[in-house]
């Protein structure tokens, strides 16, 4: 365990964390430069005194997450490549069509160019703030598994993703509800559709499905392992649940299910409920020893959630837009079809970070008229900006966070590690999901709590549990 010169600074430090989760889906999902801008300010400023107070930081988190410190550093170092300049004859060498993108058609401009030095980028600029947000969630990561030490705090982080993403679903099903015309947050058009303080649908969807993995591992952290079988001890069992947060907690996840229906969002929703069935199923599987109270809270999640809650807030209505789904009527798989060629023109390096909507236009169909500055596929569009190998980085990542999870869903026999490994892998199967039709991971604030579900999934194999451990 990393031992601090001030147990205030620390608690202090993770305080501030959790308040920053908390606060980022409130400024439209930090999809604003203020909002982002505030968002790595508030990551460096924790990174930064962690490696003041610890002078050792540094070589315990190598000695510990090797492999993720690689993975981390080789997707950095990967971004640098596009943005460092390099002189014009090497960039002309490498990527002619930067040159030719900078030129647009005007030859006189040909030989101040010459005298440059250049950025593989075809926008430095939009590379750039892509570089500082991937900084950023790289020091998110590492303070998330540098300060989520022990039981208690993996608790409170698990508490605080779900009790934002329970003020989102309140805030969201009432502003519908309401018949309000404009949010009570910067004053947006508010529709049938349920967004919350976000701007767009399913960006909003897709914060409900992380939190709700949250809120679905915290509830499976609360089983006990061991419990009595008699009339008396199963008595006693149902008048704490009562007497407990656990009902607050069960409340607060029927809440998210019908503001996540109330969303209208196809893959949102469908992303949800096959996360969550895949990775209930796998609990089932491997859990052990196999809790009754386990099946029985999915249970109670298919009848009440799903079959009665959501078929009164509008799941007909979800399920008839997915039956109604054309792709004639889609531009979106025209858009990955247009794009496609750009993977083979630029996928060995990337065109740089951020700079979809830049090289886009040179492949655009005529027959799509709409203004597109993402993919809708985030795989797609990682391989553009970052190249092959970049995407392959950023799987490699996702994919040891969530082998380190399955192994505690494996062989934890505590609740709490295989509560938290739950919600990171249900986590990683959503955005899996949903990243094959939307860009989900554009929203700041929807990054940021998928990274420390990562985080939790890397330290859920190993944590200490104390006494409690069994």
């Amino acid at each position: 365990m990393v031992i601090f010169n001030s147990q205030k600074t620390e608690k202090f430090l993770f305080g501030f964390l959790l308040f920053t989760l908390f606060w980022l889906p409130l400024s439209l999902g930090a999809n604003r430069p203020w909002a982002w801008a505030l968002m790595q300010m508030s990551f460096f400023f924790i990174g930064g005194v962690l490696l003041l107070t610890h002078k050792t930081l540094l070589s315990q988190l190598y000695a510990k997450y090797k492999l993720f410190v690689i993975v981390w550093l080789a997707f950095l170092t990967w971004q640098l490549m596009n943005i460092v300049p390099l002189p014009f004859a090497l960039v002309e060498a490498i990527r002619p069509q930067r040159v030719q993108f900078l030129l647009n058609g005007n030859i006189e401009n040909m030989e101040s160019i010459r005298s440059q030095w250049l950025a593989l980028s075809f926008d430095v600029g939009q590379s750039d703030v892509t570089f500082f947000k991937s900084l950023a969630y790289c020091f998110l990561f590492f303070i998330s598994l540098t300060l989520i030490s022990s039981a208690k705090r993996l608790k409170y982080t698990l508490i605080v993703i779900s009790g934002a993403g329970i003020f989102q679903a309140v805030y969201g099903s009432l502003e519908v509800l309401s018949g309000i015309n404009y949010s009570l947050v910067f004053k947006l058009p508010v529709s049938h559709i349920a967004t919350g303080s976000f701007v767009y649908k399913n960006h909003y969807a897709n914060f409900l499905l992380l939190c709700l993995s949250a809120a679905i591992g915290y509830m499976i952290a609360s089983l006990r392992v061991r419990s009595g079988s008699s009339a008396r001890e199963r008595l006693r069992r149902i008048v704490r649940f009562w007497l407990s947060n656990k009902v607050l907690f069960r409340i607060g996840i029927i809440i998210m299910v019908i503001a996540l229906v109330m969303s209208r969002s196809r893959m949102g929703n469908s992303a949800f409920f096959i996360a969550m069935t895949i990775t209930a199923t796998l609990g089932l599987i491997y859990f052990k020893p196999r809790q009754k109270s386990y099946v029985a809270l999915f249970i109670s999640m298919l009848v009440i959630d799903i079959l009665i809650v959501s078929s009164l807030f509008g799941l007909k209505q979800v399920q008839q837009r997915i039956e109604q789904t054309n792709l004639t009527q889609e531009s979106r798989d025209e858009v990955i079809t247009d794009a496609l060629p750009l993977l083979s023109q630029y996928g060995a390096i990337g065109t740089g970070g951020g700079t979809f909507y830049t090289v886009y236009p040179q492949v655009q169909s005529e027959s799509i008229q709409h203004f597109y500055d993402h993919a809708h596929n985030e795989y797609l569009q990682f391989a553009i900006e970052f190249g092959i190998v970049g995407a392959a980085l950023l799987a490699a990542l996702v994919l040891l966070c969530a082998k380190n999870a399955m192994s505690a869903i494996r062989h934890r026999r505590h609740p709490l590690p295989r509560g938290t490994a739950f919600a990171a892998v249900m986590a990683v199967i959503g955005i899996a999901l949903h990243s094959t039709v939307d860009f989900p991971l554009q929203a700041p604030a929807n990054t940021a709590i998928f990274i420390v579900l990562l985080a939790l999934g890397a330290l859920s194999r190993d944590i200490p549990m104390g006494r409690q451990n069994k």
